[in-house]
């Protein structure tokens, strides 16, 4: 029988919908009964250098990692690196400016009045980008629907609006900003307390339809359906309570208010903010999320790491001065080393409800708007992928494609979370189809 005919015949509000949604005998399970997918796409600007950052493969197929990736090698089994991936948007703006307006939109910017160092003049991008393409796909399904449908994180984003500061689009002409102050983050995600009086009188009303339902139900559905009934008077005896707190499968990180958005302070809003990512998902508030580090063209200056030189300006240096090279390679270690908490704290947290940790069910991919810095090449753009066991990407490897159009790649990503298309971005650049990763 369906669900939607069962509480119909019964006479029973459509409120007891949501609790009758997993019952095997109703046939009301999703399609698959797989669990919501992750995504989350993290970003560091500049170009990396490259000899530091790409494995070498011996000869006994073992993947070596350089400098840059170190700190990911105990997670390595959990890592794949993608070489050969390349952004061939063409059009308007520079190379940073497509390079950081294209990278998750696969289109060329509108014509603007926005000026780079070189190259025409640009606007915002001409198409939605692939995290906000997904989520709009999931937010489309009772099943994976979250209260955010995304979360868009930064660390030391500087507060200004331009194509360089931009990289997640909701459609054309449309950027959307990262909140980069752990303080504002927390507030959005937990400041706001459920009315209690009210959801209490939406419970009450819903007590005797669920009883209803429950005695009409067969054995192995009834004691499922009981679990709800359990589940909702729990959280009722909790409302009584003056102090209730929502129940949360993953509690909320402690962050230290007094913590001032200033670049000295960025490894420790890095931290932050990552523990507030995970904690957003853990609790079912998100399944798509970006963490976006500093931007195009950004001149941080990062002195926990003893530099004092512009972060760009570095990148611009050629390579035989070496004292430069150096200091790019740390830069690059410690972003990676971000990647590595952030892949920690996944595979910590157990998967709320299920077994496996989130690591398991989320994939993260790391990636820049640029190949290199000094050259601005939109060639071999350093993505990296970590997790994503559910969805089928194999870990642990290095590919190397054969300058491939990462538009293929968001078609891949797009796939292994569910949402088949044909083309994402402009169509001649998805000749080929997904990739096979």
């Amino acid at each position: 029988m369906n669900r939607r005919s069962f509480i119909r015949d019964l006479g029973v509000s459509a409120g007891v919908l949501p609790f009758v949604s997993g019952l095997p005998g109703l046939q009301a399970a999703s399609g698959s009964g797989a669990l919501a997918k992750r995504l989350i796409i993290m970003f560091s600007p500049n170009g990396t250098v490259p000899e530091e950052f790409w494995p070498e493969v011996g000869e006994d197929g073992k993947v070596r990692y350089g400098r840059i990736l170190k700190a990911l090698e105990p997670w390595q089994q959990h890592v794949t690196t993608l070489r050969g991936v390349h952004n061939k948007v063409k059009g308007d703006g520079d190379q940073h400016m497509r390079g950081m307006s294209c990278l998750l939109t696969g289109e060329e910017l509108f014509s603007g009045n926005i000026q780079g160092g070189g190259n025409t003049p640009a606007g915002w991008a001409r198409n939605i980008s692939i995290d906000q393409e997904l989520k709009n796909f999931y937010q489309s399904q009772a099943a994976t629907q979250t209260r955010f449908g995304s979360l868009e994180l930064g660390v030391a984003v500087p507060n200004r609006a331009d194509p360089w500061t931009r990289m997640s689009y909701a459609g054309p002409n449309q950027p959307v900003a990262p909140i980069s102050d752990p303080d504002v983050m927390l507030s959005k995600l937990y400041g706001q307390m459920k009315d209690k009086d009210t959801l209490q009188s939406v419970i009450d009303l819903l007590n005797d339809d669920l009883k209803t339902v429950s005695r009409s139900l067969g054995s192995e559905d009834k004691a499922l359906f009981d679990q709800h009934i359990t589940l909702v008077r729990d959280i009722e005896t909790e409302l009584q309570r003056s102090d209730a707190q929502d129940e949360l499968n993953h509690p909320i990180p402690d962050i230290d208010p007094e913590v001032e958005v200033l670049n000295d302070n960025t490894p420790r809003l890095s931290r932050m903010q990552i523990d507030l990512l995970v904690s957003a998902m853990a609790n079912g508030m998100s399944h798509i999320g970006s963490l976006q580090f500093m931007r195009s063209v950004g001149q941080a200056r990062m002195n926990w790491l003893g530099i004092d030189e512009g972060h760009h300006s570095l990148s611009h240096e050629p390579d035989k001065n070496k004292e430069a090279v150096e200091k790019l390679v740390k830069i690059n270690e410690w972003f990676a080393g971000e990647l590595a908490y952030l892949t920690k704290r996944l595979a910590e947290t157990p998967e709320p409800g299920h077994s496996g940790t989130m690591l398991d069910h989320t994939l993260v991919i790391w990636l820049n708007e640029l190949g290199k810095g000094n050259n601005h090449t939109h060639a071999d753009i350093p993505f990296l992928t970590v997790g994503g066991k559910a969805h089928g990407i194999e870990s642990g490897h290095h590919h190397q494609f054969d300058s491939v159009a990462h538009n293929r790649l968001w078609l891949s990503v797009a796939e292994s979370m569910g949402h088949q298309m044909d083309t994402f971005g402009q169509a001649k650049l998805c000749e080929g189809g997904a990739l096979a990763i």
